[in-house]
């Protein structure tokens, strides 16, 4: 008895729980607060220098003549800028506030400075201790502004790369309702094929990103919380969609959505991800001058997303969804090309690119494992029957097949 009572004892209620939780924690404040204060490391920052890390996340035009430079402290301490070089002269710069840059503070940098049209612009900035950042212009040119010409231009870049090429891949919905079953578990394993590939895809694109990100902004962290958040993510929706559906029984009759359709909608918000994420590449394509390079993009990424289209439908092709369900997951899915275009265009961040990419990446992954058993229930072989083999393979090559086209 008396060991039961002494179990019992130690739980609380009221304030004094609360007490007990945040008394750590302010213990932790004050160790903090105490090391600030006592400042133990002011004989190393005597005997050594201090560590600076300007980051130039982008140089824009605004106007003929006019230059400004985007800059972020990403190192551990506050630097100062003191200059500013471009192509070899010093050039005198205004600043929006102070010039020395507490950590992971911003700033922007204008200089009245002579740019020429399509030339190549080197800018260097020099802190107060010497050192020096740079950042090369291949191509200089007009920046675009967000008045109604722009927002108009990047939204249909937008709606041609995404929005237009996922409906119409939709339209295979007739064609695979009309297979028979094994035809449909041979698409479904296409679907992981051509989800497999955009999962490395999303993965090179993101550390391409991560490059440019400032040390102080942690891109690997970025990543991390992207990715892992996406999989948490879509997998709560992926239980809440089944709960609903009251299990793995539900079917068109039931009192919710079926999971093939639930399945389905995963697809499309990660495939939404993902192409926010290419829309961002078009917007700062086209905003830097990289026309080329742009208009291959919108043409190499609706190839993309037409198969993209294919790979919302497959779980739903032996359903009847009504006709609302394929027009949601068309914008879920392509609409937000359309945002990234706009947010690249205007206003590129390597930092939130990065995050952008992991969670698309982190959403596809936490797809291919809901595919993956939605085959399994029905199919026990999953993907590895020949056919469905052959299926995954073919996705795998077909992405490949229209990804040459982002880079010809």
């Amino acid at each position: 008895m008396s060991d039961e009572r002494s179990e019992a004892a130690p739980r609380r209620s009221g304030p004094a729980r609360w007490v007990l939780g945040l008394f750590p924690l302010a213990l932790l404040a004050g160790l903090v607060a105490f090391f600030f204060g006592a400042d133990p490391t002011a004989p190393f920052r005597d005997a050594f220098p201090p560590v600076e890390d300007l980051t130039i996340e982008r140089v824009s035009f605004p106007e003929n003549g006019v230059m400004r430079v985007h800059v972020v402290n990403g190192g551990p301490e506050a630097a100062t800028i003191a200059q500013v070089i471009v192509d070899d002269a010093y050039w005198q710069f205004e600043i929006d506030g102070d010039p020395t840059l507490p950590r992971l503070a911003r700033a922007t940098l204008e200089l009245d400075y002579p740019w020429v049209e399509g030339e190549l612009h080197v800018i260097r900035l020099v802190t107060s201790t010497g050192l020096t950042f740079d950042r090369e212009v291949a191509v200089a040119t007009l920046s675009p502004r967000p008045n109604a010409l722009y927002l108009t231009t990047f939204g249909l870049l937008g709606l041609y790369a995404g929005v237009i090429p996922v409906l119409v891949g939709l339209l295979w919905y007739p064609f695979l309702r009309r297979i028979d079953r094994k035809w449909i578990h041979f698409y479904l394993s296409l679907t992981v094929g051509l989800l497999a590939f955009l999962v490395v895809d999303a993965f090179e694109d993101t550390l391409e990103a991560s490059a440019l990100v400032p040390e102080g902004f942690q891109a690997a962290g970025l990543i991390a919380v992207g990715v892992i958040g996406a999989i948490v993510g879509l997998r709560a929706l992926g239980n809440l969609g089944r709960g609903r559906s009251g299990g793995d029984s539900a079917g068109a009759g039931g009192g919710g959505p079926s999971p093939g359709l639930t399945v389905a909608y995963l697809i499309a918000i990660s495939i939404g991800l993902h192409n926010l994420g290419e829309g961002l590449a078009i917007g700062a394509a086209f905003s830097l001058g990289e026309i080329a390079l742009g208009s291959f993009l919108v043409i190499g990424f609706a190839l993309h997303n037409t198969t993209e289209g294919l790979a919302i439908v497959a779980p739903v092709a032996d359903r009847r969804p009504a006709l609302r369900h394929f027009a949601f997951m068309g914008g879920i899915a392509g609409l937000p090309t359309v945002l990234g275009a706009w947010a690249g265009g205007f206003s590129y961040s390597p930092t939130l690119a990065t995050f952008f990419l992991a969670l698309g990446a982190g959403a596809i992954l936490q797809v291919i494992v809901e595919v993956t058993r939605l085959i399994r229930k029905s199919w026990p072989q999953g993907l590895f029957t020949p056919l469905n083999a052959t299926g995954l393979l073919l996705g795998l090559l077909v992405m490949y097949g229209t990804a040459l086209m982002v880079t010809a």
